[in-house]
């Protein structure tokens, strides 16, 4: 195992618009970044911008649900560099087929099998890879990355959760159902790895604009119907943007900040869940 010189953070989620951000901003502060993702190419984009900076990073692909590969990685993290100061668990996401076409029930569902995809038609393997990909995806690297802090006696854990984790929004019951899972998650290893010297926060972003939700929120000439009901409830009447998560981030890893703060879930979200709408 390398000494401890630099203090080590891995990213799960890393080539994401909102991880990546925050994967370059931790380089700049000395960090040595672990980027772990699906796709290669988009962790060596980041990767490509922290080196061009002066930081230091490695690329890892991997699926965030299998055990052994992310066993692997923290393997090749630990011997390059030591023990992981900071997790922040980034990786999730929806998919298309998890999300219905419609708020509330239509009876056409009952006869359709394209057209309208209700709640009765979802695909029951679709719905459970959405509900492993978010929760048994920052389970894992918890486990894997939290026993290596728990060796280092220190550390930080950052979930991401959702506005979803707070109230049930339209179209998207599989996401809403893993966020809200993060919530409970999180408090519970707060409790459980406090002994460890290991404090566990999660960050519950509200809208912000990324590579999957962009077509659902604009168009060409403006915001969708949907972007326009998420403006209407935001009171600051915008789409946040990944740097303004970063002073979030920031205060949770800095053991001087909220060496007191474990097991909260801090809203990011422009007065979205203030807002009753009406």
């Amino acid at each position: 195992m390398k000494q401890q010189k630099s203090p080590v953070a891995v990213i799960t989620g890393a080539g994401g618009t909102l991880c990546s951000e925050m994967a370059y901003h931790l380089s700049q502060q000395g960090f040595r970044v672990a980027l772990l993702g699906r796709r290669f190419e988009k962790l060596e984009t980041v990767r490509n911008k922290i080196m061009e900076h002066g930081g230091e990073a490695m690329s890892l692909s991997v699926d965030v649900t299998d055990a052994d590969i992310l066993e692997k990685s923290a393997t090749k993290i630990i011997e390059a560099w030591g023990l992981p100061h900071v997790l922040i668990n980034g990786a999730g996401g929806n998919q298309e087929g998890a999300i219905t076409t419609q708020d509330e029930f239509d009876p056409a569902e009952l006869n359709s099998e394209d057209s309208i995809r209700g709640f009765f038609n979802l695909k029951p393997d679709v719905f459970r890879n959405v509900l492993e990909v978010n929760t048994m995806g920052t389970v894992l690297p918890c486990q894997i990355f939290g026993r290596a802090m728990a060796r280092l006696g220190e550390g930080c854990i950052i979930n991401i959760a959702s506005m979803n984790s707070f109230k049930p929004l339209s179209r998207v019951p599989a996401y809403g159902m893993a966020k809200a899972g993060i919530v409970n998650l999180t408090q519970w290893l707060a409790v459980y790895l406090a002994p460890a010297g290991i404090r566990v926060n999660a960050i519950a972003p509200g809208f912000f604009l990324n590579d999957r939700n962009r077509s659902r929120l604009l168009t060409p000439d403006g915001v969708t119907e949907r972007g326009a009901n998420i403006l209407r409830q935001t009171p600051l009447k915008k789409f946040g943007e990944a740097s303004e998560l970063l002073g979030c981030v920031d205060w949770l890893i800095n053991d001087t900040a909220s060496g007191f703060v474990t097991g909260i879930v801090i809203p990011v979200d422009g007065g979205f869940l203030a807002c009753s709408g009406i």
